[in-house]
């Protein structure tokens, strides 16, 4: 045999061992149907990691052998995620169910809708990117707009391919949930108990722990699973969420086997009642179970609201709930001012998690409630959501308890504590005065989906405002190195370090910076729209409130927020200090002129039945590009209703009303001439 055709004939065999244990891979985790035993498996494996040793020009970092970890990371880099990642609307009850259900009718006006129900893994969110059937990214959620990079990490996990079937689309990314299975879990935390380590609390901490290791190799020897739902693709995957799942699983991504099309609200909450039911006998957990339209042009035409999609819900499962004793009532000072009631709590484990603190929103559910201090209370946790108190028990009490009192002045600052006739809210009303609101106000300023000033701290700023070096976000830019090296925990190069953050953040797009600002009840999506509507800082802090209402879900309340804050001289002062020095904000598709000289400004249109020269999504779009606003039900203030074929109920309700009706080629003469 010649050396070329021995060269060849090993290139074949690694090749053949690389396809054997991808399929022995996509087996064990996919299929969850192994057909060797693991010690053939690690034989494969063995023998795999021996040529490529010896035949170092045929690596491949796509080789099953690369699952092991590759080099330590020093931190974890920001990725930009192109599509959002956006959280789901929860439901806690069958009503919230039912409506919905009516509203997703109603939007789309049918009768009936079809949905795939899936279980809610309780995991940690990942976005896997692929070009040419090859793994590229790997980015957890994060704050839904930026995460980190934790390519290498997924790479170790078994579930995840690392390449795909030929079929699949050049330009690819799958969202799914990293989850670890209860039987995993408890070998990991036994494995750690013997070596002496800390134990994990639960699964879900298990995995996202693991996950974000600095050093992939030990993220590797961590019992991470994956399962995917949903693509995001540059071409259509398939017609229909249930289908692009199928399609999934066709290029080789593990998908839930417990994934059901239904139709209508019975079939929603038979699902659940179903998923419940077998909740306890399954080897991995879940808190709920995610509904969502199945027509994926369905959902484009619903859209999104706020920081969710309006074709999804999570409906989640009755919360676990545990007694404990009330040791004490803090109360804690927002960013605005907000003093909200924080139980300190005896520790106890409820909702896979050890509890000491727990919210009481305000004085009067403290009184609703009827919670005092030394109280035997009732706590509840419900997945992610913040453990609260729900109530007390009375007949536990040994004496006669004194009713909790909300203090008189602020406990950070000495101020008066001013409560608004007919609002539950008391507010401290020190303004920047007090210590506790800059402190807030400066963390939600630096924080990832404001400035993203990467290395300011909840400790560093405390040492920041108590040593009045900073009193409000403009100072941070007149901070050097030497004097934040003279702070506690901060040396030279940590100094430098931050010194750096802190002149990146000085290039920002408009709506980070309106975000940072902290107006009152405006987020990172009402920021966003604002910066797109206006187009520049002038143009909004102009805007009086009748122009503000015209951004999408912004309403009175919120608009109102929104003109007082611009309409006060000290945020004015602190946003013409952080220009003057060298905060500069970039237009997030800035609108080309005044939203109010749009010639459909004003006007309100609904529409119905389906058009046959584009989609209502597409309609919807050209109508609000011309200064309409589009909803989903008929009412006395909408301008006219647009009905295709077999329009439903809206077009009656128009009728009864006596509001103009347009067919598509008043439509169309509406788009091509909306002056006249």
């Amino acid at each position: 045999m010649s050396p070329a055709s021995g060269a060849s004939t090993t290139a074949e065999r690694v090749e053949a061992l690389r396809r054997e244990i991808r399929a022995h891979d996509h087996r064990y985790y996919v299929l969850d149907d192994p057909s060797i035993t693991d010690a053939e498996y690690d034989r494969l494996l063995r023998e795999l990691e021996r040529l490529e040793r010896e035949n170092p020009e045929l690596a491949d970092p796509d080789s099953p052998t690369c699952r092991v970890g590759g080099r330590a990371a020093e931190g974890f880099a920001s990725v930009r995620h192109d599509v959002p990642m956006l959280s789901l609307a929860n439901a806690f009850n069958t009503d919230e169910v039912a409506e919905f259900d009516r509203r997703v009718r109603d939007l789309l006006d049918l009768e009936s809708i079809q949905y795939t129900a899936e279980p809610k893994l309780d995991g940690l969110a990942i976005s896997l990117r692929y070009r040419d059937g090859r793994l590229l990214r790997a980015a957890t959620r994060g704050d839904g707009q930026t995460g980190e990079d934790v390519t290498a990490n997924v790479r170790t996990i078994g579930a995840v391919p690392l390449r795909l079937d030929p079929r699949a689309p050049g330009e690819l990314e799958v969202r799914g949930e990293i989850y670890m299975t209860r039987s995993g879990f408890d070998a990991l935390n036994a494995r750690l108990a013997a070596a002496d380590e800390r134990c994990f609390v639960n699964p879900r901490n298990a995995a996202a722990g693991s996950l974000r290791q600095l050093d992939p190799a030990v993220t590797a020897q961590r019992p991470l699973r994956f399962f995917a739902y949903s693509a995001v693709v540059e071409a259509d995957l398939a017609t229909s969420q249930f289908e692009s799942l199928q399609q999934l699983a066709a290029l080789g991504f593990p998908v839930s086997s417990m994934v059901r099309r239904v139709e209508s609200l019975d079939g929603l909450l038979g699902y659940f009642d179903e998923l419940q039911a077998a909740r306890a006998e399954l080897d991995f957990d879940i808190d709920g179970v995610v509904y969502k339209v199945d027509n994926l042009e369905q959902q484009r035409e619903l859209g999104f609201v706020s920081r969710s999609p309006r074709w999804a819900l999570a409906h989640k499962f009755p919360a676990q709930e545990e007694m404990t004793r009330l040791e004490r009532i803090d109360v804690q000072v927002g960013r605005t001012g907000k003093l909200t009631p924080v139980a300190r709590l005896e520790p106890v484990f409820v909702g896979g998690a050890t509890v000491t603190n727990a919210t009481l929103h305000n004085l009067d559910e403290v009184r609703r409630r009827d919670v005092r201090p030394g109280d035997i209370v009732i706590v509840r946790r419900a997945g992610d959501v913040i453990p609260e108190v729900v109530r007390s028990v009375p007949e536990r009490r040994e004496r006669e308890l004194p009713e909790w009192q909300l203090p008189e002045t602020c406990p950070e600052c000495g101020s008066r504590i001013e409560q608004v006739e007919g609002q539950a809210d008391a507010r401290c009303s020190g303004g920047l005065v007090c210590p506790a609101q800059r402190k807030r106000a400066l963390e939600h300023f630096a924080a990832r989906a404001a400035m993203d000033i990467e290395g300011l701290g909840t400790r560093l700023i405390d040492q920041l405002v108590e040593r009045e070096l900073v009193h409000d976000p403009a100072d941070l830019y007149r901070l050097d190195a030497a004097t934040l090296a003279g702070l506690e925990r901060m040396g030279e190069k940590s100094a430098a370090n931050l010194v750096a953050a802190i002149e990146r953040s000085r290039e920002v797009e408009l709506g980070r910076l309106l975000f940072a600002l902290g107006i009152r009840e405006v987020g990172e999506v009402g920021a966003r729209a604002l910066a797109r509507h206006f187009g520049s800082l002038d143009a909004l802090m102009a805007a009086d409130v009748e122009a503000l209402e015209q951004v999408e879900d912004v309403g009175p309340v919120v608009a109102g927020h929104i003109h007082e804050f611009f309409g006060e001289p000290r945020n004015r002062a602190v946003i013409q200090r952080l220009l003057d020095n060298g905060v500069r904000w970039r237009a997030e598709t800035a609108a080309q002129r005044d939203p109010t000289q749009l010639p459909l400004a004003g006007k309100v249109y609904v529409l119905t039945g389906s058009l046959e020269t584009m989609p209502r999504s597409q309609a919807r779009k050209r109508l609000e590009a011309l200064g309409a606003r589009v909803t989903g039900s008929v009412s006395k203030n909408t301008s006219a209703v647009i009905a295709g074929s077999e329009p439903g109920s809206k077009l009656e309700r128009a009728r009864e009303l006596n509001i103009d009706v347009l067919d598509e080629s008043g439509l169309q003469a509406l788009l091509q001439h909306p002056g006249n």
